[in-house]
């Protein structure tokens, strides 16, 4: 069989790698960062393995397997960022616990998650007073306030499905979303709306739900997608 000659060429600036960190049972971040990332980002994608219900322990079990998926990106890769997928887990391990994991498999490489995401994104836009939506069981939900407020957010109101299983919130329909936003917005005046969980579907709801409330509104998806794009 005769050996054809053939060039490399290398890595294009202007396409720009970006690895995700999947949660095992999440069915909607990837979808949605493909819609909300420009069209010439490359997305590489690793799943880590987590149980289907939604606790402290099960959250923090991720700790562990985190470096070991992460390392399941192809190591060649000039990765950009890399970002580990789930609001909840980044909550309770810590956002400087995933940060090391992440930099103990691609050294230097610019780490987020949706938590850091998200008070970036308040930040962005000088968002102080919040309301708090979670699909989670109360501990994990005040867990995410405890994080918000320790960060100089005034979580003036929070409210949830207390949702356990994962497989359930990513099918929690856009309608209850927008109703339980529309609830938080009436409680009293707030800067923004967050609605937290990489899980929950909420493309095209964000945008709709902001033009009905006249307050931004932000999802983990919305706010990992926009803080990935800062990052690059």
């Amino acid at each position: 069989m005769r050996q054809l000659p053939f060039d490399i060429e290398e890595d294009r600036e202007d396409c720009p790698a970006v690895g995700l960190v999947v949660l095992q049972t999440d069915e909607t971040m990837e979808h949605e960062l493909r819609h909300w990332l420009p069209a010439n980002t490359r997305l590489f994608h690793t799943r880590i393995p987590n149980r289907i219900d939604i606790n402290h322990d099960s959250l923090q079990a991720m700790k562990q397997a985190l470096p070991e998926s992460v390392a399941l990106l192809p190591a060649s890769t000039d990765f950009k960022v890399i970002a580990y997928g789930c609001t909840s887990a980044a909550t309770v391990i810590g956002e400087q616990a995933v940060t090391d994991a992440v930099r103990s498999v691609f050294p230097g490489v610019a780490v987020t998650n949706p938590l850091s995401a998200i008070k970036a994104r308040l930040v962005h836009l000088n968002a102080h007073r919040i309301a708090l939506l979670t699909p989670y069981v109360p501990q994990v939900s005040q867990s995410m306030v405890d994080a918000l407020e320790s960060s100089g957010f005034n979580v003036v109101s929070v409210a949830s499905f207390h949702e356990e299983h994962d497989d359930r919130v990513a099918r929690i329909a856009q309608h209850s979303l927008l109703n339980a936003m529309t609830t938080l917005a009436g409680e009293g005046p707030v800067d923004a709306i967050v609605a937290a969980c990489t899980n929950l579907r909420t493309r095209g709801l964000t945008e709709r739900a902001s033009e009905q409330l006249g307050i931004p509104v932000i999802s983990s998806n919305a706010a990992l997608s926009w803080h990935i794009q800062s990052l690059l």
